[in-house]
């Protein structure tokens, strides 16, 4: 067993706004630039819809993440073989174009016009869509970051039908939710997983991805990277970038230089909902290829069972023996990343069936509580079972749609997060408005009183240190302080031949799994 170090993360979509200020955040700090002006290492999508770029999910198109190889120690890359790769090297047919992101490219505005036109009395001074990148002014608008935000996609005739979450319906049932009266939204936050079997770091041609030791951030060492762009089309969740002003690859670094002095990264500490969560794991390396190539309705439960209970003795004693600190040991109890994904079971990963093995869970939305009317009695009528908490199947959002996105299908996997989460709001209820506390409810699905008000807080009341539990290095604990691997990727001050040789990751095989 080789223990590996590695940052967790968990979005609650039950909770997210749409507000798009950690899009803002990201976009302040990382990408306004040039040749960055299309880059949104962090975005939030309004689901249904063809997303960003667009139909990123539909691997039929795109090829990304890998695909299962039985009989063999490890899954295989979805776009090509190390042959072909080679042999296309100069020409990438899966790659996204801008139209799939932007149209024409990302726009401005004439915002000038609005001050130096003089207004006549026939009309006012307008400010029409211009080029960030050639210039060209009244360009045509056909796509965008935010396209479809707020539902503007959710219907037959827009980019809804794209969406590849839709696969395991019949086309008239994905027609039927698609109407205006069954219609139904929810917000997608995305940045890049930091996956455990990286597809871009097993795509790229010249090693320049690589996930770095200490917590298993993925980075592109900008020295190395020759622009081939297969992580571009490597990757399943089109979360790296080609940067057309400078001919190198980018990506989300999870503000790793924040990390180092304890802070969460810049969309989690701008998150207005408080949806986001930060907390290291210990995983089994060993066990990653294996697991990445399992079967597809066994992903989920095997990429659970590879994350390590921080509190098991042997498992303790082992990480010690391999070089672990007591720092980094002490916040793996206290990550909330952990009790979310591992124990408590409701946080799931983005679309498993591409085989990376996501580092970003998601707690599946409820979908709002239905409205209460009065009865001949005058009291409120109650949703079946005696309570205003919906059932299952009342449920706006199709369950299948949140199983295709967050279990590969799996629905017993999302029922089991959503009922988990209703029993805990009617514990609560009975709680606070009946004032009794009854367990029967939680023993129903699984959890216990003390799980359920930790729960709770996480989920509700949390402080800043507790949805953020961040492991810092100490210089004293660390063989190689003055060579850690924030050097490789592009903001190293020392000159090559003062560098030392990369310590990649990676063993160097197709899979790519971590060394």
């Amino acid at each position: 067993m080789r223990i590996k170090q590695q940052m967790g993360i968990v979005f609650n979509l039950d909770k997210c706004l749409g507000c798009q200020t950690c899009t803002i955040a990201c976009k302040n700090v990382w990408t306004n630039r040039e040749g960055a002006e299309y880059m949104f290492w962090n975005n939030v999508e309004t689901k249904p819809g063809a997303g960003y770029p667009k139909q990123w999910e539909n691997q039929e198109k795109y090829r990304g993440g890998w695909k299962e190889d039985p009989g063999a120690d490890a899954p295989k890359l979805n776009q090509a073989s190390r042959f072909w790769e080679m042999i296309s090297l100069f020409y990438n047919p899966v790659l996204p174009q801008m139209d799939d992101y932007y149209g024409k490219g990302p726009f401005t505005f004439t915002y000038e016009d609005l001050h130096s036109e003089q207004p006549t009395k026939y009309s006012q001074p307008v400010a029409r869509p211009k080029s960030q990148i050639t210039g060209e002014e009244d360009i045509e608008l056909t796509y965008g970051v935010n396209w479809e935000d707020n539902g503007a996609g959710t219907h037959e005739e827009g980019t809804g039908k794209l969406d590849y979450n839709f696969m395991d319906m019949t086309p008239a049932a994905r027609q039927a939710l698609l109407k205006f009266e069954n219609s139904f939204m929810m917000y997608l936050p995305r940045i890049c997983n930091h996956c455990l079997n990286p597809a871009c770091v097993g795509s790229c041609p010249s090693g320049a991805n690589y996930k770095r030791e200490e917590d298993g951030v993925v980075l592109i060492d900008q020295d190395r990277c020759r622009g081939w762009r297969y992580c571009v089309s490597g990757c399943p969740y089109k979360k790296t970038y080609y940067n057309w002003r400078t001919g190198k690859s980018e990506k989300c670094i999870l503000c790793f230089p924040r990390l180092e002095t304890g802070q969460p990264p810049m969309c989690f500490q701008a998150c207005v909902g408080r949806i986001r969560y930060l907390g290291p794991l210990l995983y089994d390396l060993d066990r990653v290829a294996e697991t990445a190539n399992a079967p597809e309705h066994e992903l989920v439960d095997r990429h659970r069972d590879i994350i390590l209970d921080p509190f098991d003795p042997e498992i303790i004693a082992e990480a010690k023996r391999q070089g672990i600190s007591d720092n980094w040991l002490e916040a793996c109890r206290r990550s909330p990343v952990y009790k979310m994904v591992k124990e408590w079971e409701i946080a799931l990963p983005l679309h498993p069936e591409f085989r990376t093995l996501p580092s970003l869970f998601y707690i599946p939305p409820e979908s709002p509580v239905q409205t209460a009317k009065p009865n001949d009695r005058g009291t409120l009528d109650m949703v079946d079972g005696g309570t205003v908490l919906p059932d299952l199947k009342e449920f706006r959002i199709p369950i299948e749609y949140l199983a295709r996105l967050l279990a590969a299908g799996n629905t017993k996997l999302v029922e089991t997060a959503l009922l988990r989460q209703l029993a805990l709001r009617e514990f609560r209820r009975l709680e606070r408005v009946e004032g009794r506390t009854d367990d029967s409810v939680l023993k129903a699905v699984g959890l216990t009183i003390a799980q359920a008000r930790h729960m709770h807080r996480l989920l509700s009341l949390a402080h800043f240190h507790e949805r953020f539990v961040i492991a810092t290095s100490r210089t004293e604990d660390t063989d190689n302080a003055p060579y850690l691997e924030r050097g490789f990727t592009g903001y190293d001050l020392l000159a090559p031949e003062q560098s030392p040789k990369r310590r990649t990751s990676f063993h160097g095989n197709k899979m790519g799994v971590g060394s």
